[in-house]
């Protein structure tokens, strides 16, 4: 996470938009192979807050909140989820799409 910050501050960037991605492949014997994609929009913001979760979540605000999702509890953050909306996807669908 540091070094996400020092080299937005050496780029001097202001467009601190960013975004989580998650893509499921499912493939099955003679059918089309298919892909499920999820996001989640948000920001980034320093210093970072909050322990819970990993990776970037501590600098992660996603759109529509204040807390980062290392402050979130983990029942909120899973329910803005990239995976959970990727995964809701593949599960909504049919090879009849």
């Amino acid at each position: 996470m540091a070094r996400v910050h020092r080299e937005l501050e050496a780029k001097g960037a202001s467009d601190l938009r960013a975004n989580f991605v998650c893509a499921l492949a499912l493939a099955a014997p003679e059918r089309p192979a298919r892909v499920f994609e999820g996001r989640v929009f948000g920001t980034l913001a320093w210093p970072p807050r909050g322990y819970r979760g990993f990776g970037y979540d501590p600098i992660f605000v996603p759109e529509g909140y204040t807390q980062t999702f290392g402050e979130m509890a983990p029942a909120e953050k899973n329910a803005l989820s990239h995976r959970m909306r990727a995964f809701e996807k593949l599960m909504a669908a049919t090879y009849d799409d």
